[in-house]
């Protein structure tokens, strides 16, 4: 049987101060869920100088400074579904509060003391999103996490964490060239297409589709992550999805 080919998976990294070179890989980590989409955003800073242009036509404008360029992402987490090698640190193999998942994230928001400063500055460290050929290098400038759904002990099991990346200048897409893009590797089985498969009616939705057959005991996200599934709420019509696929055992403690 040949081998199935591995999802990319979108990835945060430390960089240095300098925005050169990758550092602290045990703070790396690789998404559950890739985005729907990635939005870029430009922009100049503009003012009108004073006393400048004429009264009754259109203003002077000059550029002041060097811009922005912004990147918005939404991502996903889910204690109850598959977690893709590389998400967790090797001492925290159990999750059963999803907060466990988004701190990590949340490390890239977090200021840390600035060694070339004396009073220290504390700045956010910087960090590079990367999704196969898709790079983006700047400064986490907000993060919104919405927690979703709980356990019966109360805790968090599902997240949704909107967060903006940010860099001071105005900068030109970066193609990132090596092959080592994030990557998942399939829980094991059946790959898709050697197993009995079923065809996504048009306008249909991975979660409905997974209502619809509730004999598999599997939740969509499960679905989803054994299909290779990045967006469950865009599914092409005719596409065969295996709604069977053999699920991962998680457990879950009071403590």
């Amino acid at each position: 049987m040949p081998d199935v080919p591995q999802l990319a998976k979108a990835e945060l990294r430390q960089l240095d101060a300098d925005f050169k070179n990758t550092i602290n890989e045990d703070k790396w980590t690789k998404v559950q869920f890739n985005p729907d989409s990635l939005k870029v955003s430009f922009a100049n800073q503009i003012a009108t100088p004073a006393g400048g242009g004429d009264q009754n036509g259109p203003q002077a404008r000059q550029f002041v400074g060097a811009g922005t360029t912004k990147l918005a992402v939404m991502l996903y987490f889910d204690v109850t579904a598959d977690i893709p090698q590389g998400s967790l640190p090797q001492d925290l193999p159990d999750v059963d509060d999803v907060r466990k998942l988004t701190q990590r994230i949340a490390y890239f928001i977090t200021p840390e003391g600035d060694p070339k400063n004396q009073p220290k500055k504390y700045i956010p460290p910087a960090v590079r999103f990367i999704w196969g050929s898709f790079q983006f290098d700047g400064i986490m400038e907000s993060l919104e996490e919405t927690l979703e759904l709980f356990s019966f002990e109360g805790k968090p099991l599902r997240a949704s964490v909107a967060m903006t990346l940010s860099q001071q200048k105005i900068t030109e897409f970066k193609f990132n060239q090596t092959n080592d893009a994030p990557g998942v590797t399939r829980r094991g089985g059946n790959a898709p297409g050697t197993a009995p498969m079923t065809e996504a009616p048009a306008g249909s939705t991975l979660q409905g589709m997974a209502a619809a057959n509730p004999g598999s005991g599997l939740s969509w996200q499960d679905i989803a992550g054994a299909n290779g599934i990045e967006n469950p709420r865009m599914l092409q019509p005719g596409q065969l999805i295996d709604l069977n696929p053999p699920s991962v055992s998680l457990s879950f403690g009071n403590g």
